[in-house]
């Protein structure tokens, strides 16, 4: 369990953000979503890089990811009983998540949006985050009025065993972002088996 701000998170369950059941209707290598290269991993030089002034604490209301068409609403997200994430419903394929009782986009430390890679039609919200490229825009709009706007740091794929709860949840100083889906291939006797994550850090407003 790690910590953001005063409440305890566990590493997402990777079942719940994607079921991989569709994929069994053709062939995995042909539907299967993207995943990360090794050259979009994080730079040692990532924290360095300029970041926007942090602003006010704000609900968020929706993210787009203009790299990979991706214009959907966010609900806001608790944790489940057994301390993981909980998951916007599997049955709305253009929906994600927020993590509610922890840190808003663009306020100082570590944000947290979820959203699924498919349901048991088709892809869904979060299909091509594998796809996204170092140096990539991600806007989210807020209830202030406001957007934030993050350049994406990395783009990152890790197994379920050797989810890196601290990198992926840990406090951060600055205004940072992270993205998540279901990821690291897919088996039809163990479903999706890792996790793949956006890293981002805010560089803008409007």
């Amino acid at each position: 369990m790690r910590r953001i701000g005063d409440t305890a998170i566990a590493a997402v369950t990777v079942v719940a953000l994607g079921s991989g059941v569709w994929l069994l209707g053709g062939t995995a290598g042909t539907h299967a979503p993207p995943q990360p290269s090794a050259a979009e991993g994080r730079p040692e030089a990532a924290e360095e890089r300029l970041t926007a002034p942090a602003l006010p604490p704000s609900p968020p209301t929706r993210i787009r990811i203009p790299g990979i068409r991706v214009n959907a609403p966010l609900m806001g997200l608790g944790l489940t009983k057994s301390g993981s994430l909980d998951v916007p419903p599997a049955s709305n394929k253009n929906l994600a998540g927020w993590y509610e009782a922890g840190t808003a986009p663009g306020e100082p430390g570590t944000a947290i949006v979820a959203g699924h890679v498919d349901n048991t039609e088709g892809p869904a919200v979060f299909y091509d985050l594998g796809a996204l490229k170092r140096g990539a825009t991600v806007e989210v709009d807020r209830k202030d009025g406001g957007v934030a706007v993050f350049t994406v740091d990395a783009v990152e794929v890790y197994q379920a065993r050797d989810f890196p709860d601290e990198k992926v949840y840990g406090a951060a100083k600055r205004p940072e972002l992270r993205v998540i889906t279901c990821g690291g291939g897919y088996s039809k006797t163990t479903g999706y088996q890792g996790n793949v994550v956006v890293f981002a850090h805010l560089t803008g407003s409007r």
